[in-house]
């Protein structure tokens, strides 16, 4: 099955070459090979493109020919040193454009790496969104997640442990990641578990049997790797003290549930609950990437136990309860966050069957319209 891609890269590519990140099986070089038909593609995965270049990168110069418009790399962390090659080719030919794709980030934050010197415009390439499944399955994406190869398998609990197993050897073990991969591996199964919650690095290594600066850079190497993010805190509330500790959201429901042995969830749960909030952020940080919105994205806590889900920006704050019937009480964050600035968006995400709003402006959600308003543009604000 051909899924249709929200990202765009057509106006970007007029003024600049392209990164192009995202986790393994996201549909990075399909995506392309789609749009892109007539590019020179370049596979670094390809064991004897690899040996060729590593041993003399100038071939990607030499071997140009005088008609091609876009050159596409495959896994350029590979060999980052083909980044001076691509640099000299921008600068001698301006209308020349790159699409250089990764998997990882972490080779290229090296001091030493080229990274184009602003010549390129950084692109992420997220797992399935709810456009383009065309807002269905819900359920099942709440399951299973949104990679195109495991939405599509006639087997996708093995797919998805075959992922979390093919991470870790090609991902973090080839790459020298990380020094011991039974270390790292206990690690990401707390981390797991602990997903969408306020970080506490000393728990999580106490739990993992490993040092906390330890987990600290284990999640820098999910970070780097493209499979999580950190959610900051918003802090700017006047009167109401907020936590200052990020939370942590792995890229992908379904290698979540994967990574804890997780293959039902089930509604009226907690797991169920976690796993739709899960979701609620991936949706919104995709929506924020593909359309170029820098507004941060954000949750809100205090020291007394009032809670936002999640903030775009300081005007937009949106909570989601997996609930049939949203009452008063579901309500308590929204309304004391507004007490603290001017929203302009107060929105529960629900499993209510009818939208409705209340007397003060909150807008109740049923999941589906949420998502449909969502990516037509009227819920965040430009």
């Amino acid at each position: 099955m051909t899924y249709h891609r929200v990202l765009d890269l057509e106006a970007l590519l007029t003024h600049r070459s392209l990164f192009l990140f995202g986790p393994r099986q996201t549909g990075k070089t399909t995506y392309l090979h789609e749009r892109y038909p007539d590019a020179r593609f370049v596979d670094l995965l390809d064991a004897r493109t690899f040996r060729d270049l590593s041993a003399r990168p100038e071939l990607l110069r030499l071997s140009l020919m005088p008609n091609v418009k876009l050159i596409v790399i495959d896994e350029i962390q590979k060999l980052p040193v083909l980044l001076d090659e691509v640099h000299l080719l921008i600068e001698r030919n301006k209308s020349l454009r790159f699409i250089l794709t990764g998997s990882s980030a972490r080779k290229l934050h090296r001091k030493s790496t080229n990274l184009l010197a602003g010549r390129a415009l950084t692109v992420r390439l997220h797992p399935l969104v709810s456009p383009e499944v065309e807002f269905r399955e819900l359920d099942k994406r709440l399951r299973l997640g949104g990679l195109p190869s495991v939405l599509t398998s006639p087997i996708p609990q093995e797919d998805l442990a075959a992922y979390v197993g093919t991470y870790l050897k090609e991902e973090i073990q080839a790459e020298g990641l990380a020094r011991r991969i039974e270390s790292f591996s206990r690690f990401l199964e707390v981390a797991a578990l602990s997903n969408g919650e306020l970080l506490n690095f000393a728990h999580i290594a106490s739990d993992a049997a490993v040092p906390s600066r330890t987990v600290q850079n284990y999640y820098r190497i999910l970070e780097d790797t493209f499979l999580g993010y950190q959610l900051s805190p918003f802090r700017k509330t006047p009167t109401r003290k907020a936590v200052a500790t990020p939370k942590f959201y792995f890229f992908d429901v379904g290698v979540a549930h994967a990574l804890v042995g997780r293959e039902e969830v089930r509604p009226r749960t907690g797991e169920y609950g976690r796993a739709l909030e899960h979701l609620i952020f991936l949706e919104l940080r995709a929506y924020l990437d593909y359309t170029r919105n820098r507004a941060p994205l954000s949750f809100w806590r205090t020291h007394a136990q009032h809670e936002v889900d999640f903030l775009v920006g300081d005007a937009t704050a949106i909570e989601v309860k997996a609930k049939e019937r949203v009452t008063d009480r579901d309500l308590r964050g929204v309304r004391a966050l507004a007490a603290e600035l001017p929203l302009s968006h107060m929105i529960v995400v629900s499993n209510e069957r009818w939208r409705s709003t209340t007397d003060d402006h909150i807008e109740i959600y049923p999941v589906d319209e949420f998502l449909r308003d969502l990516w037509d543009g009227r819920v965040v604000t430009p």
